[in-house]
């Protein structure tokens, strides 16, 4: 594999697609994590809503899927405003993380109960890069308030494996290692399929090769490449959301309302594909929301009609600054 295919295959797998957007004048919505300007943007009744009206409608689902851009800071802003929107409403609340994954749970596990100093908790979980500026506040808020939280994603290396050596592979796992992948899974080549190898395909690298004559056997190695690699990707989603679905209670007068936040890269849920819609299949009768953020370069002219379609509901946030020179 070449270097470029395997710079391609993480930038894919690993985060979710940065997009472009625009947006019309609002206020700034006051957060406990500071004062972020946003608009958000009500899908199902085509207008603009506001931060606190959004919240009031996620109090009452099972699951709020919220797809982040992984390197924007103010989206990680939004996403601790809406733990704190939840704990206001008085709402049992359980955290779901892409960022951390299954066999690193009972070692999440014991840090929230105490028993495990962060030192020793952060040395064996495998913290993503920026975890100190971009989840440890999720982390610590669950913490303080003895919400779970959920480290629900496929450990690396055997995601890894799928994607060298594609499905079959999963049956070659040991028994330990078989219990950190989902039992079940469906990886078909339907919309979310297409939509990866668009990604994909859109990509520099892939650009210069799509112009490159190929022979037929270069396109079925290519072709092989990428459908291991979705599968790969399908396998962490499902993966995901056997851990979701098993978190949704079962409804009970006598307990609070508890809504599970799951925190992922927008790709895994716009559109209502990838992860969510393999927690709607496994669990049909939960309530499912998707928010989908969307850092923009302009919050005065959004065409709305371009995003709409990714979430329930659209939150549009101002890119962060950057200088002409940084930007050289």
């Amino acid at each position: 594999m070449t270097p470029k295919i395997r710079m391609l295959a993480l930038l894919v797998l690993l985060t979710g697609c940065a997009q472009i957007a625009a947006a019309q004048p609002q206020s700034p919505h006051q957060t406990g994590s500071g004062f972020v300007p946003q608009r958000v943007y009500n899908s199902k009744e085509k207008k603009f809503t506001d931060f606190e009206a959004m919240l009031a409608e996620l109090t009452k689902v099972d699951v709020v899927f919220v797809g982040e851009q992984h390197d924007d800071p103010a989206t990680h802003k939004l996403e601790r405003a809406i733990l704190d929107g939840l704990l206001r409403r008085k709402v049992a609340v359980t955290v779901s993380l892409e960022m951390f994954e299954r066999d690193v749970q009972q070692s999440l596990n014991e840090y929230l109960a105490g028993k495990l100093s962060e030192e020793a908790f952060l040395k064996s979980s495998r913290p993503w890069p920026r975890y100190a500026t971009d989840y440890r506040p999720l982390v610590e808020m669950a913490r303080a308030h003895n919400w779970p939280v959920i480290a629900s994603n496929i450990p690396r290396r055997l995601a890894s494996q799928i994607s060298r050596q594609g499905l079959d592979s999963i049956n070659s796992l040991n028994e330990t290692d078989r219990k950190f992948v989902a039992a079940q899974y469906q990886c078909p080549f339907d919309d979310y399929f297409k939509r990866f190898t668009e990604a994909m395909s859109s990509h520099p690298a892939g650009d210069a090769k799509a112009n490159e004559k190929k022979d037929e056997k270069k396109v079925a190695e290519e072709k092989a490449m990428v459908e291991k690699f979705y599968f790969s990707q399908c396998l962490k989603d499902e993966t995901m959301a056997e851990a979701i679905s098993a978190a949704i209670p079962a409804p009970n007068a006598s307990q609070p309302k508890n809504v599970i936040v799951h925190y992922n890269g927008a790709f895994h849920s716009d559109y209502k594909l990838g992860t969510a819609s393999r927690v709607i299949r496994r669990s049909p009768k939960a309530k499912v929301k998707i928010v989908s953020v969307v850092p923009v370069d302009n919050l005065d002219s959004i065409n709305t009609d371009e995003y709409r379609k990714r979430g329930d509901y659209i939150i549009y946030c101002l890119k962060p600054m950057i200088s002409k020179q940084a930007a050289k």
